[in-house]
């Protein structure tokens, strides 16, 4: 994680916060990528990234997409931006929940204590917009249907899982989730979070990237599992679709001031859903591809868009665009270990408990 405050901070007042609000860019609006658009719509001048060594726009340094912002407009929400004023309360009461306590000795006590190690989202850099949803298109700010064919994939997906008894998060027992190590998802086993993109995603803690550049490549250093994605800019062709990554395989150029990526050759098993999958992974197909823009618009702000088009899975493609702000590096390293040790833990403790079962229905048999 990167350097937080340790210690638990009171939650921003609310006048200071408005002021804050007040002047942030808003992310996926305005006439140019290169131009900072304030929430009272007046345009601020263009900017000049600094230039690398070879001469392109300089995307270096550690940036976090962390935010309040959800993915899709809320359904009591009919607007495409909140006033100042609103993002503050939702903030404060989104810190408050944060930091909320659960009863000792119960299941839901069972939890990482986010505030406790500084990785509630209020302690941390924010990545502040006033949009109600960080989908800009379709307008409704909600990700379109699925298609006929996508919703007989997600449903074929979902029958597996019951198939198997999985029940992912959830403490209802029997639960085939704890059958193997197959039957859980990808982050539970510590390969990979859905968050870590593409699209890259507010992941809720651990939020941070770090971008370096150099001759005729980009790398992006994902704080979560400490993923890296490496994209060459020399224009070499993609590989052929037998060939499958978590992250996709990915090709970049430069438009301008703007670093253009398209990736495909997603690994469908992202569609596993878990506690760190975004639920749209459910129904994608093999033929998902995602181009992301990413445009320094001033000194501490990447604009960052992206559109997912999948026909087989939605019936048209889908935007998002939010900002990435400056945040204090360096990124130590995300070392999950569920994988390694709680996961073999909770199969042996599964075990335990069924062997239990068994000799107790035996001895109450034998009676």
């Amino acid at each position: 994680m990167t350097h937080r405050f340790l210690a638990s901070i009171g939650v921003v007042t609310g006048l200071m916060l408005v002021m804050v609000l007040a002047t942030i860019p808003v992310a996926g609006q305005g006439p140019s990528p290169s131009t900072a658009v304030k929430t009272n719509g007046s345009a601020a001048k263009p900017y000049t990234p600094p230039r690398t060594p070879d001469g392109q726009p300089d995307l270096q340094g550690f940036w976090t997409n962390s935010t309040y912002t959800p993915l899709e407009r809320r359904n009591n929400v009919t607007k495409e931006f909140y006033t100042p004023e609103e993002m503050a309360e939702i903030e404060r009461l989104a810190a408050e929940r944060d930091d909320e306590l659960t009863t000792p000795g119960t299941v839901e006590d069972v939890h990482y204590d986010g505030t406790q190690f500084g990785l509630s989202r209020h302690q941390s850099t924010l990545a502040r917009n006033l949009r109600t949803s960080l989908i800009v298109d379709p307008p409704t700010g909600k990700i379109p249907p699925l298609t006929e064919e996508g919703k007989k994939r997600l449903a074929e997906r979902n029958a597996g899982r019951e198939r198997l008894g999985i029940k992912l998060m959830s403490t209802e027992q029997p639960n085939g989730r704890w059958d193997a190590v197959q039957n859980n998802s990808l982050d539970d086993r510590c390969i990979i979070t859905g968050h870590a993109g593409p699209p890259m995603l507010n992941a809720g803690y651990n939020s941070t990237y770090q971008i370096v550049q150099s001759p005729g490549y980009v790398m992006i250093l994902i704080e979560n599992n400490h993923v890296t994605s490496t994209i060459p800019l020399d224009g070499r062709p993609g590989l052929p679709s037998s060939v499958r990554a978590w992250t996709g395989i990915s090709r970049g150029r430069w438009e301008g001031n703007t670093l253009v990526v398209e990736t495909s050759n997603l690994d469908t098993r992202l569609s596993t859903p878990g506690t760190a999958q975004p639920a749209f992974w459910g129904a994608i197909s093999e033929n998902m591809r995602v181009t992301e823009w990413f445009t320094r618009v001033d000194a501490n702000t990447i604009q960052y868009k992206f559109t997912v088009n999948d026909p087989a899975t939605w019936t048209s493609p889908w935007t998002a665009a939010l900002p990435m702000v400056a945040t204090r590096g360096p990124i130590f390293e995300h070392a999950c270990h569920e994988g390694n040790y709680g996961l073999y833990n909770t199969l042996a403790g599964a075990r335990a408990e069924e062997k239990r079962a068994a000799e107790a229905a035996a001895k109450k048999g034998s009676k």
